[in-house]
């Protein structure tokens, strides 16, 4: 994908990198460069209710926007320092666009972090992983970061098709656990923000059953709150007997959706609601023209290695114990697996970051 539609040289002179303060203005950018909804103004709005501050940069060459990135800033413990952080971004094409504007783009970051004394910049880019992906980093300055936020390796279903063709390339067993929901009596109903607390409940279930950490109930309220406003956010609802059995808060951001929240009780497990949830919220996001549907994370393994046999490749190690359900769920849906060049950190005070490293090592441990 070429984002870049301008000369293929630049004169230095005429960049120009700019903060951007318009809500509208800003998400034609992001969106002309291809960008994600973690590069929305209203992505950054939202984090804004849970202690982050945005900034938003773009450079110019005249009237033609070559690079873009929403910087999140948010203050350390003692208020002195900040951590700045990149979701999904920057947005520029490493393999296309001029070294010249790249250049331009992070000597406004580094000029904004060090205002705010960050003692490091993390991006993700939204970049596959390849050779001149990694090279771009690390010829900038950039090295691996040992915390990630957004997950590395995800698949994503092609949502052109028609929906008998984007069920024929789910695996079998997939189709047929959908087609069993319904037959076995589980309706799909879209929420609403009411609807908030019961998915919260959900939640908390799930996390204690499958051993992970969830946000605050305000977290969930404010995000769906912020996007389904723009008709850009659905709680999907899996329903039998007027028992909420699962459900998934699903996002949508000009062609693409992801799949970002979902949870499951631990009821009626057999009639497989998720399945049929999962496949509820892909259409509802081919329905406002999405077409691409994100499933937002599978481990961080090759499917090669894993082979036919998850429960076997939990037992050898190859996968974490517990994600082999998740893996299966997943790749079920088809799709194509794409793995991402990873979390990048670019140091500024070394000392602070070591702390930082230390200190977040430490809590994943714990």
């Amino acid at each position: 994908m070429h984002w870049y539609n301008g000369p293929a040289m630049l004169n230095q002179t005429a960049l120009q990198a700019s903060v951007v303060a318009s809500a509208q203005d800003w998400d034609h950018i992001v969106q002309q460069l291809s960008g994600g909804l973690l590069q929305s103004w209203t992505w950054g709005e939202f984090k804004a209710r849970f202690g982050w501050q945005a900034q938003r940069i773009a450079v110019h060459e005249g009237k033609q926007v070559t690079a873009a990135a929403q910087v999140l800033f948010r203050r350390l413990p003692g208020r002195l320092w900040t951590t700045a952080y990149v979701p999904k971004g920057p947005l520029l094409d490493p393999r296309a666009t001029p070294d010249l504007c790249g250049q331009a783009l992070l000597g406004a970051l580094h000029q904004a972090c060090r205002q705010r004394r960050a003692v490091s910049l993390k991006v993700e880019p939204d970049w596959e992983q390849e050779p001149q992906a990694r090279d771009w980093l690390q010829s900038h300055g950039f090295v691996p970061s040992p915390h990630s936020v957004q997950p590395q390796r995800t698949v994503l279903v092609d949502l052109r098709p028609d929906e008998a063709a984007i069920l024929a390339q789910m695996k079998a067993k997939t189709r047929y656990n959908i087609h069993l929901a319904e037959r076995k009596g589980v309706r799909v109903r879209l929420g609403s923000a009411e609807s908030v607390p019961r998915f919260y409940q959900l939640l908390q279930i799930t996390g204690q059953r499958d051993g992970f950490a969830i946000h605050t109930r305000e977290y969930y309220t404010q995000a769906y709150r912020h996007f389904s406003a723009q008709g850009a956010a659905a709680i999907v609802e899996a329903v039998y007997q007027d028992q909420v059995l699962a459900a998934l808060m699903v996002f949508a951001w000009g062609k693409h959706a992801c799949y970002m929240y979902g949870a499951s009780s631990d009821a009626e497990r057999q009639r497989m609601p998720n399945h049929l949830a999962q496949w509820e919220a892909m259409r509802w996001a081919k329905a406002r023209g999405c077409e691409v549907y994100d499933l937002w994370g599978i481990p961080d393994v090759d499917e090669a290695q894993v082979g036919p046999d998850v429960a076997a490749a939990e037992q050898q190690g190859v996968l974490s114990t517990g994600l082999g359900g998740l893996y299966r769920f997943k790749r079920g849906f088809g799709g194509r697996e794409v793995r991402y060049v990873g979390a990048w950190d670019y140091v500024y005070n070394r000392a602070l970051y070591r702390l930082l490293t230390s200190a977040w090592r430490w809590r994943q441990n714990l």
